[in-house]
């Protein structure tokens, strides 16, 4: 009956959808008060109906109600709580549920808290947002019912897939779908504000908080996703440029362009029409990711569905979306006035390179992604880009990005002077020239790119200081100044400079991490010993070893550096005897300045096993460093400018004000 209640929301919310997405619209067109105040209560029951269908999904998890299909497909009563529970998106139906009910957050929350927004507007963004929805919710019931029965039920289900029994599985894809979906509440906006013919400081005031929260969701979604990689998958790696993972960093990319340009447009009154475009955009990468994953035109870990139709139905909504979202930007956009008016060397000119490094970089990764499955479709054959081609083009991109990110900052609206901000960041350039020195010097002679990667880290996060410093004065001011200088200091301030700082981490991160990882793999038996990175391993051998539903060969090993035990480390090889796979349990030291890392394979005969060591150089800082990006990123969100309100909104002129 649960099931059933679940099945019936689900259908109501289709109906509630589709007058959302009418009624408010032609409200405002006509000014009809009742319509257009008809989206708020709209918003907020779509988001109960969809929230009851959810939670329905969840009990027949919880209680293994393997009466549905997708119960018993994807769970089993032995299955610890979590699993049971994070098994409900880990599947293409109970995703799809929870992609929509995301969706419906966002817009009921706007309608809950969207108080400072002018009532036509709000309509039209939430009227947008329900017809995303009105989509969504049809290819969820005409496609993939996840309440669909089966009888009669059997005894037990078939389990889920032992890679996604894991906590950084449990939380990565909830995370990446508030980054996903996050991203269609700056496309409604920009759909509203195209409707009116308005784009001004007051609009952009308005995006800037729900594009900033898909942003941090997204970097927490792709961190975890990244963390797992790297634990579970037991190849000593944390990301590999697959196409999913793509799919994920293109509307990444896209959003962190549309962060920097909707400053531009609060500020200045400027870059209108190029913000409005990078809102469809990111919105357009999120749906592709979308279908890459559902489409079944991929073969990857991450993908979720093998269905061609299913596929071709979110490419229609693919098209139909965005097709018509750039027809409206093709006809509305060109009436947008420019604003104001700025110097090449200034904070608008930084964010302008920034954009287009940004745009470029996204550009591509999408090349990269797409080009093999269009030449393969066209009857090309079949190739492979890989890593290789990702390094070698999206590397060299991020140092002038990097360049830029100190230096910007430094730069006064309107008009600037490059010297003058070079000669602030003299500190930060003579340390980044010492690390360079340095690590060419002390420790790697052979390639100077990875002394350049760190220098480049070092250059960023000094120069991110001195900025903040700047904004204090210090050491130019009494500390007691300084002191009132940073309580007055905005948040969105202190979030710049962590998400900044936070990035110059990951950089180093992931260039030591790239540049300097040994690994070594070899058959060992117990007594056996090898030394990576400076520690030496004994492998004491390997035991079984029962777990709540699986079974595991856990080896021993222990690292002694300079003579004295250092840790002990004990990987897994598991097997699951109700999903008849196996999966690979990484063991992990970190340190300051790398990871131990050590993986138990298949038994090679006579007691030994198959081994693999690696020590990853400052692979923790990544995470970290992600940590603190969205760090920033929340603290911004906590911005006092960004909850009560906006400056008063300027009216266009000519032919836009008056379709307006």
């Amino acid at each position: 009956m649960i099931a059933e209640i679940g099945h019936f929301a689900l259908v109501l919310a289709l109906f509630v959808a589709l007058a959302q997405g009418t009624l408010p619209l032609i409200g405002a067109a006509r000014n009809i008060a009742p319509w257009v105040a008809l989206a708020r209560p709209a918003a907020i029951g779509q988001w109960l109906l969809v929230a009851t269908a959810f939670a329905a999904l969840t009990h027949a998890y919880i209680t293994s109600d393997f009466s549905l299909l997708n119960v018993a497909l994807n769970s089993h009563s032995a299955k610890p709580l979590i699993y049971k529970i994070s098994g409900v998106w880990a599947n293409h139906e109970g995703s799809m549920v929870l992609w929509v009910l995301i969706l419906a957050t966002f817009g009921a929350t706007v309608a809950l808290f969207g108080n400072n927004l002018p009532p036509a507007l709000r309509a039209r963004a939430l009227a947008v947002q329900a017809l995303i929805a009105v989509g969504f919710l049809a290819f969820i019931l005409f496609t993939s019912n996840p309440f669909q029965r089966l009888l009669p039920a059997p005894p037990d289900g078939q389990g889920l897939n032992p890679l996604l029994q894991d906590p950084g599985l449990a939380f990565h894809p909830p995370f990446l779908y508030l980054g996903y979906v996050g991203f269609s509440m700056a496309f409604s906006f920009a759909m509203a504000a195209l409707i009116e013919g308005r784009v001004d400081a007051a609009w952009a005031r308005w995006v800037r908080p729900w594009s900033l929260a898909a942003w941090a969701f997204l970097t927490t979604g792709i961190g975890l996703g990244s963390w797992w990689a790297y634990y579970e998958l037991g190849w000593g790696g944390w990301w590999y440029w697959d196409p999913v993972e793509n799919a994920s960093f293109m509307p990444w990319l896209a959003g962190t362009a549309l962060l920097h340009s909707s400053i531009v447009v609060e500020k200045r009154d400027t870059l209108k029409g190029w913000t409005v475009f990078l809102a469809i955009l990111a919105f357009a990468f999120s749906l592709l990711g979308t279908f890459l994953v559902r489409s079944g035109i991929l073969t990857s870990v991450h993908t979720f569905a093998s269905d061609p139709a299913r596929g071709t139905f979110i490419l229609g909504l693919l098209v139909i979306y965005i097709g018509g979202a750039f027809a409206l930007f093709a006809w509305r956009g060109p009436s947008l006035q420019a604003g104001g008016l700025f110097r090449p060397v200034s904070r608008e000119g930084g964010l302008m390179v920034n954009n287009l490094i940004l745009t470029v970089a996204t550009a591509a990764v999408l090349l990269g992604t797409l080009y093999p499955l269009l030449l393969d479709a066209v009857g090309g054959g079949k190739i492979s880009v890989g890593p290789p081609f990702f390094n070698a083009v999206f590397v060299p991109l991020m140092v002038p990005l990097i360049a830029v990110m100190a230096i910007g900052p430094m730069l006064p609206w309107k008009r600037g002077d490059i010297a003058g901000a070079l000669q602030r960041l003299t500190v930060a350039i003579a340390i980044a020239v010492t690390v360079v020195l340095a690590t060419w010097l002390f420790y790697d002679r052979g390639t100077l790119l990875a002394g350049l990667g760190l220098g480049l880290a070092a250059w960023l996060f000094v120069g991110t200081l001195a900025e903040f410093a700047g904004r204090l004065q210090l050491g130019r001011a009494p500390f007691g100044d300084s002191l009132r200088r940073l309580a007055r200091l905005p948040r969105s301030a202190f979030g710049m400079t962590l998400a900044h700082a936070g990035f110059a981490i990951v950089v180093a991160g992931v260039t030591a991490s790239s540049a300097w990882k040994t690994e070594s793999v070899q058959s060992m038996r117990p007594g056996d010993k090898v030394t990576v990175g400076g520690y030496e391993y004994t492998f004491e051998g390997a035991r079984r070893v029962q777990g709540p539903n699986y079974i595991a060969d856990r080896g021993t090993f222990t690292v002694r550096k300079d003579g004295a035990v250092f840790v002990t480390l004990y990987p897994e090889k598991r097997s699951y005897p109700v999903e008849r796979s196996q999966t690979t349990e990484a063991a992990i030291h970190p340190t300051f300045l790398g990871d131990l890392y050590a993986v138990i394979g298949d038994p090679a005969g006579n007691g030994a096993y198959v081994t693999r060591i690696y020590f990853n150089p400052l692979v923790a800082w990544m995470w970290t460093g992600v940590l603190i990006m969205v760090g920033g990123g929340l603290v911004s969100l906590t911005d006092r400018r960004l909850r009560i309100g906006a400056p008063a909104r300027a009216r266009l002129g000519g032919a836009a004000a008056a379709g307006a």
